[in-house]
This record gives structure tokens, C-alpha cells and sequence, in this order.
């Protein structure tokens, strides 16, 4: 029995061994689409323009709703005493009375100057743009993860370039410490061994936390706990990051089609157009058809209630006219104010385009200067590399000071960071004048 025990408990072991071994080895890795599409579901900023949207398909069914008749119910019930006017039969008495009126009321808009087709017309526009600046937000949202993700890979890179100049600086004082216990090397020269070595160590350090700031605003976008691992995946270092095609027309073409903030402000025009309407429409009548249904018992009467609500049936319908004279200057405020309204909504519709097209025209500059930059970046990247394998040979021979070893190296170390700014830099604007021109994002 014992030997079944034990057999079971091993098995039971084994399984969750091999199922915690699983979800080590299947511990997500996120891509940039990943995190994309993750950050538009979930990001507050998104979820915020979506309420507002929401917001907007509310009025715009409430506009569409005044149209229709209002209907309202109403009960009353009453005491006089005293020489009085009865309210249901309209004789003068001098009695106690108890009343009770009952009645339905509806009136229905026929005409209001216009103004709830332009309501209705205004809402509808409003719901639009409210969609285009839900569409801004996602925008915004998927550069700013772009922009944040690129720059955690690149830091990334700068902990391996870190590190193995670590590693090579601490060769560098092992080699320096043998010699200098040989007597065939200089105080000074092992201590600046020692000092690179310090230094290259703090620069591992700087490095990491860059890393870990950068995971930290990535997972702010993402709204993802802080105590949550996330792990990115790195770009194809196969893909083509030079003989890219930038053609200047299209591309600010192809944005300024694209982008819905361009388009939101092209509704704002046509929405304070509307309002215009909307205002100038209080100069005009109003005409409005009203009717009630209703009934009233009194005291006085000896017929029961049943009966006297029977008798005191009654029916009314008939039609509102008014005409506005003067409502103090109100409408004409209105319009005037609309048409200010409009002005604004012009100047912000061009001061959009001419950010859109700051954007792009940034980006497209950038995206020129990365290609040339990354060229010369990776030229001199492949010399210093050169020329400090070269210097590490001779100081292995005991050909060059550790000064000139150390010089070699940052010389290196610069070229390097060099190469993969750049190369993040030309990653960075290709992929958003791809953005701008409505195309996807792919690394």
C-alpha cells in the first residue's frame, strides 16, 4: 500500500514539474503588433474617446427623438370650502368640495424654424467627428508604443554592448595584474585597467535601469501591473534598413487623406455651420399641435365617481402658434457668436493641417538623414571594431599603453551606440511615414 503511495505521490510530482516547466517555457514574448493591439483595447486615453463616442450616438438619438409627440399623464386632487368656483361643473357654491381631475396631455413640434432637422443634422456630425477623434486616440496610442518600444530594444542592445566591453575591460585588468606582478608593467597602467573596468560596470548598470524605465513606461501604455514580467521580442536583424523609397508628394498626400484628425477638423467647420442654422432658426415662428384627454369628479355631484368620470369626459385638440418679437437680444447673440464659432474652426482646421504636415515633413527629413547616418554609422562602427581588435593584439604584446587600449575602446564603444541609434532612428521614421500614409506597422 505504501508502495502505491508513494508511486502516486512522484507521479503527481512529475506533473506539475512538467507544467510548471511549460508555463516557464511558454512565458509570453511580446511583439510590437502584440502590444498594439493590446494598448488600443485597453489604454485609458482609447477607452476615453470611445466613451465620448458613446456619448455621441446618445444625442444623436436624442435628437432624432424630439420629433416625436411628448405624452404626459396627470392626477389632481382637491379640497375648498367656501363661496368657490366647483372646477368640474363651473357653478358658484358655497359647500366643501373634494375634486379629483385626471388627464393626458401631448403636444408634437410641427415647425420650430428648422431647428430639429439641423439638431438632428448637427448630432449626426458630432457622432462622426466624435469616431475620427476615437480613431486620433488609437493613433496616438500606436506611435507612442512605437516610439516606446523601439527605444526599450535599443536600450536592450545597450546592455549587451555594456557588458561585453565589461567583460573585455576585466580580461584587460587580469592581463594587467599578471604583468604587474611580473615587473613589466607600471602602477598607473594597472590602475587605469582598473579604473576602465569601474567604469565599463557603472555603464552596465546606467544601461539596465535605462532598460527597466523603459519596460516600466511600456507597460504604462499597455496598462499592465507593475509586478507583471514583460518580455519583447527583438526586430529581423535581416530587414532591409537603407534602400527604403520616400516619395515627398505622396507621402504628404497620402496623410493628409489619411489622418482622422484632418477630417475631425473638417467636421468641426460643418458642425458650426450647423449651429449657425440652429440660431438663425430662433428668428422664426414656432407652431406646435397640443391635445388632452380628460376627466374630473366633484363632491357636489351625488352621481358616483364612475358615472361622473363618464359625464366629465372630455377631448381637446387644437394647434400653438408663437411668434418671437424680442427675446432680448438672445438670437441675434447666437449668431453672431456661431459665426465667430466658424471663423475659429477654419484658423483650427488650418493650424491642424499645418501640424500634420510638420509631422510628416519631420519624419520624412528624418527618415532621409537616418539612411545616410546608419551608412556611416555602420562604416565606422567596422573600422573602430578594426582598429580596436588591432589594439588589443598589441597591448597583448605589450605594444601599447593602457591609456591608448582604453581610448581604442570607447572609440569602439561611441561607434557603436552610433550605429544603433541610428539604426533605431531609421527604423523609427520609415515606420511612421508608413503610419502617416495609413499603411501597418510591421517590424
Amino acid at each position: 500500500m505504501k508502495l502505491y503511495i508513494i508511486l502516486a505521490s512522484f507521479l503527481v510530482a512529475q506533473i506539475s514539474s512538467a507544467q510548471e516547466a511549460d508555463l516557464i517555457t511558454t512565458e509570453k514574448v511580446w511583439s510590437l503588433e502584440d502590444c498594439i493591439t493590446y494598448a488600443i483595447e485597453n489604454n485609458i486615453t482609447v477607452k476615453d474617446a470611445t466613451l465620448n463616442k458613446n456619448i455621441s450616438e446618445v444625442d444623436y438619438s436624442k435628437a432624432k427623438s424630439a420629433r416625436l409627440p411628448d405624452l404626459f399623464g396627470s392626477a389632481s386632487q382637491g379640497f375648498s370650502s367656501g363661496t368657490t368656483i366647483d372646477p368640474i361643473t363651473s357653478d358658484y357654491v358655497s359647500d366643501e368640495i373634494h375634486n379629483t381631475n385626471l388627464g393626458i396631455n401631448s403636444s408634437m413640434t410641427l415647425f420650430k424654424g428648422n431647428q430639429l432637422s439641423n439638431q438632428i443634422k448637427q448630432n449626426k456630425l458630432l457622432l462622426e467627428q466624435s469616431t475620427l477623434l476615437e480613431e486620433e486616440a488609437k493613433n496616438s496610442i500606436v506611435i507612442s508604443i512605437l516610439e516606446t518600444y523601439l527605444q526599450t530594444l535599443y536600450s536592450k542592445e545597450g546592455i549587451a554592448i555594456a557588458q561585453n566591453n565589461l567583460a573585455a575591460s576585466e580580461k584587460e585588468v587580469i592581463r594587467a595584474k599578471s604583468r604587474l606582478d611580473a615587473g613589466s608593467f607600471a602602477l598607473s597602467d594597472y590602475t587605469e585597467a582598473q579604473s576602465q573596468a569601474a567604469t565599463n560596470k557603472y555603464n552596465v548598470i546606467a544601461a539596465k535601469n535605462d532598460y527597466a524605465q523603459n519596460i516600466i513606461t511600456l507597460k504604462q501604455l499597455l496598462e499592465l501591473s507593475p509586478l507583471e514580467t514583460l518580455e519583447i521580442e527583438t526586430i529581423d536583424e535581416n530587414m532591409d534598413l537603407i534602400n527604403l523609397e520616400l516619395n515627398k508628394e505622396a507621402i504628404y498626400t497620402n496623410a493628409l487623406e489619411y489622418l482622422p484628425e484632418v477630417e475631425a477638423s473638417k467636421a468641426n467647420i460643418a458642425i458650426n455651420e450647423k449651429e449657425l442654422d440652429i440660431a438663425k432658426g430662433g428668428y422664426l415662428p414656432t407652431l406646435s399641435l397640443i391635445g388632452s384627454l380628460g376627466s374630473g369628479y366633484t363632491s357636489i355631484n351625488d352621481n358616483t365617481f364612475g358615472d361622473q368620470l363618464d359625464v366629465n369626459f372630455n377631448q381637446k385638440l387644437g394647434l400653438s402658434l408663437s411668434i418671437p418679437i424680442f427675446n432680448r437680444n438672445q438670437t441675434k447673440a447666437a449668431v453672431q457668436t456661431a459665426t465667430i464659432n466658424i471663423e475659429k474652426a477654419q484658423l483650427q482646421k488650418q493650424s491642424i493641417e499645418k501640424d500634420v504636415i510638420k509631422k510628416v515633413e519631420t519624419a520624412y527629413q528624418n527618415a532621409v538623414s537616418s539612411q545616410e547616418q546608419l551608412i556611416a554609422a555602420e562604416a565606422s562602427q567596422d573600422a573602430a571594431e578594426q582598429s580596436y581588435n588591432l589594439a588589443q593584439k598589441k597591448y597583448e604584446l605589450g605594444a601599447l599603453s593602457t591609456t591608448d587600449l582604453v581610448i581604442s575602446q570607447n572609440t569602439y564603444t561611441n561607434a557603436q551606440q552610433n550605429y544603433l541609434q541610428a539604426k533605431y532612428l531609421n527604423i523609427l521614421y520609415h515606420q511612421l511615414l508608413q503610419f502617416y500614409q495609413g499603411n501597418d506597422i510591421k517590424l
